[in-house]
């Protein structure tokens, strides 16, 4: 009865492993433009957003986010462009491959970047971590606090 059980709890812990991995993306239900509050850090219990004024221009300022972005392990562009003024990215954590959505824009010269998680309630600090990596390559085309 034991190793039923055991069994079981292995097959219902992998089976929410590959839906995890595998869950379709609603591309509409995260590229979405987050709202402005003004330059400053936003911390919340399900992601970070942080404003910067731009030195720099707009377009410059998105290619160089991008380009950042890709960069990161594991991170792939899954709506948007430079172009159109607005880029959202999932970034997978490596062993149970959790998406966190990260959109980046610009609104009246103030770059925004939101990293929020799509599964549970806190995302221990890794949005916070991942936008910080980002905003310190950005640094040159942005204003510091």
């Amino acid at each position: 009865m034991l190793i039923r059980i055991i069994i079981f709890a292995i097959v219902i812990v992998f089976g929410v492993m590959l839906y995890i991995r595998f869950a379709p993306t609603r591309v509409d239900q995260w590229h979405k433009a987050p709202l402005s509050s003004g330059a400053g850090d936003y911390q919340s219990p399900v992601g970070f957003r942080a404003e910067r004024k731009l030195t720099a221009s707009t377009q410059d300022a998105l290619r160089a986010a991008e380009q950042r972005a890709l960069a990161t392990p594991r991170t792939k562009l899954i709506a948007g462009s430079v172009d159109k003024g607005m880029l959202t990215f999932e970034t997978r954590s490596l062993i149970m491959g959790f998406p966190d959505y990260t959109t980046i824009t610009a609104q009246d010269g103030v770059l925004i970047i939101s990293g929020r998680l799509r599964f549970g309630k806190s995302d221990m600090g890794v949005n916070k971590a991942r936008i910080v990596g980002w905003l310190e390559t950005l640094a040159p085309l942005t204003e510091p606090l």
